[in-house]
Formats: C-alpha cells, structure tokens, sequence
C-alpha cells in the first residue's frame, strides 16, 4: 500500500459520512478546483520578445528508484488503466485480505488515492472520490451543560474510528513505503491526469502532511451547531449538517476538520504516523 499517501487520506476514511463533510461533499463540487485559465493579455502594437517557455518546479523531495527486493523492484509495472488487480494484491500482501475487504476501495484505487490526498488541503473532499468505505454509524453530539441550546462533538464519537485507527498503527512503515517507491510512477501519472502537468506528486503529498501534522489539538470538544435547512420536507439525516461553531475552525481545510472532529486520542495517534510516514519520503 502506498503508506504515504494512503495515512493521509485515512484520514478522510475515518471521517466516514459523520457531519458536514458529506453535507459539503454533496454540493456540486468537482474532486480537484479547475486550473485557473491563462489571462488574455491584450494585442501588442509592437513585437514584443518572445518570453522563454516556462520550467517546471524543482523537485524538492525526489522519490528514490525501489529496489529489486522491495515490492519487486525488476517487474514491470502494469499500466495505469490496467493497475487495479496488482494494486489489489500489493495492499493484500502488506494489510490483509480482510483489511483491504473492510476498509478500502480498490477499483480505481489509485486515482482515487492522489485526488483525495490532494483535496485533503483544500476547503472540500468529496467523498465520491474517496479510496476506502465510509465509518459506519453517525457523527454524534451531546447539549452543553447549563441548559444551553449548544451542542459539542460527544467524547464517545472517536470510538468509531478506532479500527481504521488500529489498522493504520500496525501497518510496517518500511514496508509501505517501499511498496508507495514501487508503484510511484502510476502516483505521478495520476497526478499529472489530474490537472498537475509538470507538477511532482510526493512534493503535494509532503506538504499536505505537514498541513495534517500542524492541526491543532483542541483543549475541549468543540462546538457544533446544525446548520438549518428550510423546506416542506424534514431531512432523514439531520446529522450530516453539522458546521463547527467557531469561524476560525470552520474555515480550516477539510483535512484538518477531519482531524479536529475524530477525538483527540484518534487525532494524535494518527498525526504520530503522519510524522513517522513523513521521515520516509520527505528528502533529510
């Protein structure tokens, strides 16, 4: 399994259709905001020098060539459109027949793991794009105390994530990462599908680990509030409405809401693999 990207969007797995996040992914959102279009500049009057083509980025975090031991390095990789069966087998050889079943979705796993890695620094990450299944049970909420009418993410609501949690701690990260050098190029092909010609895949995926590691803490179970939905019709699923009530932490990335919303036990654990995944393919 490529660990690397694969803790990251873990993260989106434990998230499962708890809150907000499937109220904002049902919106009419693509996976990835479109490339913005080069602006139209005006006529010159004279001929101008013709401007020298653009460079790509430099690499900052090369992603080293496997080798021959790890993950068989010598064979050759089967084409992206083609990859599902041997992603399949690869995740089965490192997490289990049963873990893969329970927990991911393999077809077209590895398109789906580069746009939700990528989205997860943004402001949504929709679910359709998700590679694993969704936690069961519903996000759940407790009245503050004093009587008030606001409400606070219930302590008991991590406890649904900790499977995924478990699963995600046991994986060997040496072998994950060999495995995530093994089947890079069909990571960069995916990205580079995605919008992001020129651009390298394990620098996204380093900076939206370190995104995922900045993410606060909180002190105290934070405040929610449901957002109302007005119509003739009652909603079959109020707790998908559900918005943090301070603006500041509204306003952060879906990721990091992610975080902030699975407990905070769940959330240091995790953010402890995001640092020990980060060490392994992040250049020293």
């Amino acid at each position: 399994m490529p660990i690397a990207a694969l803790v990251a969007v873990g993260i989106l797995a434990v998230a499962g259709y708890f809150g907000w996040q499937h109220h904002q992914a049902s919106r009419q959102t693509p996976p990835v905001p479109p490339m913005p279009d080069a602006p139209v500049a005006a006529a010159p009057t004279e001929p101008a020098a013709s401007a020298p083509p653009a460079s790509p980025p430099a690499i900052e975090h090369p992603v080293e060539e496997p080798l021959a031991q790890e993950g068989g390095g010598s064979t050759p990789l089967p084409a992206l459109a083609d990859a599902d069966p041997y992603v399949r087998e690869r995740l089965i050889e490192l997490i289990g027949r049963q873990n893969v079943l329970g927990f991911l979705q393999v077809d077209g796993f590895v398109r789906r793991a580069v746009a939700t890695v990528d989205n997860l620094a943004r402001s949504h990450a929709p679910v359709m794009a998700w590679p694993f299944n969704p936690t069961p049970g519903r996000f759940a909420t407790r009245k503050a105390e004093g009587g008030s009418a606001a409400e606070t993410i219930h302590p008991d609501n991590g406890a649904r994530y900790q499977p995924w949690v478990r699963m995600v701690e046991s994986v060997d990260s040496d072998r994950a990462v060999a495995l995530y050098r093994r089947l890079y190029p069909l990571l960069q092909q995916a990205y580079e599908d995605l919008g992001f010609p020129g651009r390298y895949f394990n620098d996204r995926l380093v900076q939206v680990l370190d995104h995922l590691i900045a993410t606060p803490v909180p002190d105290a179970p934070p405040a929610v509030t449901l957002v109302e939905v007005k119509g003739p019709v009652p909603s079959a699923r109020p707790w998908v409405r559900y918005e943090f009530a301070d603006p500041s932490l509204e306003a952060r990335s879906a990721g990091q809401k992610i975080l902030l919303r699975v407990g905070p036990d769940n959330q240091r654990r995790l953010q402890a693999k995001l640092v020990e995944i980060r060490a392994r393919v992040a250049r020293r």
